[in-house]
């Protein structure tokens, strides 16, 4: 069977892509964890969870804009309507 570099080029671009998603979903779910501390921490958190949500929406745009795949960017699109909102309920916070 002949090498072909082309073949090789292309699995080493969806390696590399798959490696940036993953580091997209630890940072969405450190996010997550923050946000979750601060909720849970009580006192005033309006601002410090906007800017969260701020953060969770770049992130989020930036996995659907990479995705690979119909799946993906299907659930990108969705968390980003759930970022959304989430940051519609935080405007309301103090």
């Amino acid at each position: 069977q002949r090498f072909n570099s082309d073949r090789l080029h292309q699995e080493a671009i969806m390696l590399a892509t798959k490696a940036d998603i993953r580091e997209l979903l630890d940072r969405l779910a450190s996010h997550l964890a923050q946000a979750q501390k601060l909720i849970t921490g009580g006192g005033p958190v309006g601002r410090r969870l906007d800017f969260l949500a701020q953060e969770l929406n770049r992130e989020s745009n930036t996995l659907t804009a990479k995705a690979n795949d119909a799946d993906l960017t299907n659930i990108g699109l969705e968390l980003k309507s759930t970022v959304e909102q989430f940051r519609e309920q935080v405007q309301n916070l103090e």
